[in-house]
């Protein structure tokens, strides 16, 4: 059962698709993921791609972020994500997008700016890379932005990235087959 953790919308349980298209953020790495961003999120502008159930966008609007925008290619994600965002009473603060994660961020290229971004695409994929280059190379990602990958690998990011010149690796911690690890960009003047 996943639900809403804390905020406005406390205990309020989520739909989910049906079948194993898409694999839910455990309820236990959600809920160090929220440890982790929890003096972070009041008034801030999140991004939730490859949203799923939109349970990470939801969470993060009902502690208390400005708006939140849910981005899932697939019309049934979707579907259950306007269901989820009608049920919590948060569809105010949402913006919920049918789209990949790359035409996405070209059609808002330079028009957004994001301080929290949850990039969790289904493990085949391997896209947490490609997702973190199309938000750079499409300047949505604030200065202070924290990004969090949820991945089957503990370098979202691989080894030979020229990124990884431009982010920190604050934390990786595994939780089960996932790995979760939280990026900032590295400030100006301070690159390796």
């Amino acid at each position: 059962m996943m639900r809403i953790i804390t905020g406005r919308a406390r205990g309020i349980k989520l739909d989910t698709l049906e079948g194993d298209m898409t694999r839910p953020t455990s309820e236990r790495a959600k809920q160090a993921i929220f440890s982790m961003l929890q003096f972070e999120i009041e008034g801030r502008r999140v991004l939730d791609l490859f949203a799923g159930s939109g349970q990470m966008g939801l969470e993060a609007v009902s502690r208390g972020a400005e708006h939140a925008v849910l981005v899932d290619q697939s019309k049934d994600a979707v579907a259950v994500i306007r269901r989820n965002a009608e049920k919590t009473r948060l569809s105010d603060d949402c913006t919920i997008v049918c789209s990949d994660f790359a035409e996405f961020t070209r059609q808002r290229r330079g028009r957004d700016m994001f301080d929290i971004v949850f990039i969790d695409p289904p493990y085949a994929m391997n896209a947490c890379r490609a997702a973190v280059e199309a938000l750079v190379d499409n300047r949505l990602l604030g200065p202070h932005c924290k990004i969090i990958c949820e991945s089957g690998e503990p370098n979202p990011l691989g080894v030979d990235n020229p990124l990884l010149h431009r982010f920190e690796v604050l934390k990786t911690v595994q939780y089960g087959r996932a790995y979760v690890t939280v990026l900032t960009p590295i400030a100006k003047g301070r690159e390796a």
